[in-house]
């Protein structure tokens, strides 16, 4: 490449000012939106210190966010171990919001400035925007009016009903965060604008529906007043439910009207991670592979330095690196390798593919439109779907990946797949599956309840492959259940196929919440 003239530099070493910014971001822009052409948001970017990027760890990289003990905690450690060296700093942390919002560090150089916006500002903003789980399931336009109103309404509840009682309400719905969202979608996407509002109509609601449905318990001195049936029961109750928090919220007996809105501020914002959870490879590695053709494409046209290059390389290549499994560093599949590999997987088939690629991806093979096809990839798929379509035999060599099976029944380990045809599909059959949600994560539901009785809630968890819930995790969760539920809670562990129960956990309310 010819020498570069210091006039068409967008920035001049390491140091960067707004103006700076400003001419990063238009560069990037024209890229992006012009050369890739990705679909974004309006972007917002904020500068901010070290220490207001640990506390936007510490609070799961929410702005605006309520005050819990958690993540006070989460804080002091990530900043003690930053201090000591023992851990180090995102470059940027984004939100899912309209206009999408960007944090970059201040410490960080104008090179990694520039990165930062193509990966965030531009990559995972595209990725929010179109992929259909984002769609179906988070509000971009009302997330940021929605954790206003929830911090505002959590400050209040402290001051009117007292700090302790709001945190263990808190606590318990924490602890059930991972069971509070709906897998399959409902009539509608939340307005979350409209939550606010909506706040004294769910009240005049749920009394309704108490109304109907508590009458007929029987009191201390006699029999209900009337007998529901069992369908009837169920309707009302919405079981069977896998959204423990949702159900709690409903239809918990004891709970008051401001506890149930702060299991629904929960609920909400788990259901808000939902998708991020499931599109974790694939977001990453849109948000990886964007940045690399967009530094790739600043440097061949003269706008960033050799060394500024360099330094961008040096920063992707740490992040998309994959220790082998008999590394000291291996922790698993690295997403951002994983996602980027596959992404460039896809650029080499519709650009230069072979026989094999032509043969496993007849649809994309040869196209040369790998930005268009891309583009509906990022649109269309999720980590499991994705590495189940698109995990190329290619790669799988490249990676020397194998199926190992630990089956506790057997004494030696197996290698269940090998580079053969009917090998590459049980590898990627084996690796989607580790990244489906309804595989990793226990399948937990309110089956019942005793209403004519104790009003004990039952709870089935349908057991796959045998594995059962750590007994003192599931002791403990349970016992939030109970206290929020205000009664007794069954949990049976049950076998999906067959119905037999392997074990039984029971829990008993030991204190109030009021």
């Amino acid at each position: 490449m010819s020498p570069i003239e210091k006039d068409t530099l967008l920035f001049h070493g390491a140091d960067w000012d707004f103006g700076a910014i400003q001419r990063v971001y238009d560069a990037v822009e024209r890229i992006a939106v012009g050369e890739l052409g990705l679909d974004v948001y309006p972007n917002q970017i904020e500068v901010i210190t070290a220490e207001q990027m640990l506390d936007a760890y510490a609070s799961i990289g929410m702005p605006l966010f309520y005050k819990h003990w958690s993540f006070g905690k989460r804080f002091a450690t990530h900043e003690a171990g930053y201090r000591q060296g023992l851990m180090g700093l995102a470059y940027e942390i984004v939100i899912n919001s309209n206009p999408c919002i960007s944090y970059i560090m201040e410490e960080n150089t104008a090179t990694m400035q520039t990165l930062v916006i193509a990966h965030a500002a531009f990559g995972h903003n595209h990725f929010f925007k179109n992929n259909y789980l984002f769609k179906e399931w988070t509000d971009a336009d009302g997330i940021l009016d929605y954790l206003e109103f929830a911090k505002s309404y959590i400050a209040r509840c402290e001051e009117r009903y007292g700090q302790n009682a709001v945190e263990k309400v808190l606590d318990a719905a924490h602890a059930l965060m991972s069971h509070g969202v709906h897998r399959y979608p409902r009539k509608k996407r939340p307005d979350l604008r409209s939550e606010e509002r909506r706040e004294r109509e769910r009240q005049i609601h749920q009394e309704k529906t108490f109304n109907d449905l508590w009458r007929t318990v029987p009191s201390k001195g006699g029999a209900p007043k009337s007998t529901l049936s069992d369908e009837r029961r169920r309707a009302l109750l919405e079981l069977p439910q896998e959204n423990i928090l949702y159900f709690l919220e409903k239809s918990a007996p004891r709970l008051q009207p401001w506890q149930r809105e702060i299991l629904r501020i929960v609920r909400q914002i788990a259901q808000y991670f939902y998708p991020q959870r499931q599109t974790k490879v694939m977001n990453e590695g849109c948000a990886t592979y964007c940045h690399y053709r967009i530094m790739s494409r600043l440097h061949e046209t003269g706008q960033i330095s050799d060394g500024s290059f360099l330094e961008f390389l040096q920063s992707h290549t740490n992040v998309t690196r994959q220790p082998e499994y008999d590394d000291p560093h291996y922790g698993g599949i690295n997403p951002y390798a994983l996602g980027f590999g596959m992404m460039q997987e896809i650029e080499r088939i519709c650009t230069r593919p072979t026989a094999e690629d032509r043969e496993w991806f007849p649809d994309i093979a040869g196209c040369d439109d790998t930005m268009g096809v891309l583009r509906g990839v990022w649109a269309n798929y999720r980590d499991e779907s994705f590495i189940s379509q698109f995990l190329s035999p290619h790669l799988m060599r490249q990676w020397r990946l194998f199926h190992l099976v630990d089956d506790p029944d057997r004494p030696e380990l197996i290698i269940e797949a090998i580079h053969d045809e009917r090998g590459y599909r049980r590898l990627r059959r084996s690796l989607s599956r580790q990244y489906d949600v309804g595989w990793n994560d226990p399948d937990i539901q309110v089956v019942d309840v005793d209403l004519a009785g104790d009003r004990r809630l039952i709870l089935h968890h349908h057991v796959l492959n045998r594995t059962l819930l750590h007994k003192d995790d599931a002791q403990r969760v349970l016992q939030m259940i109970a206290n929020l539920w205000g009664y007794d809670v069954v949990l049976k562990e049950v076998e999906a196929a067959t119905g037999a129960i392997f074990q039984e956990h029971v829990a008993h309310p030991h204190e109030t919440l009021f």
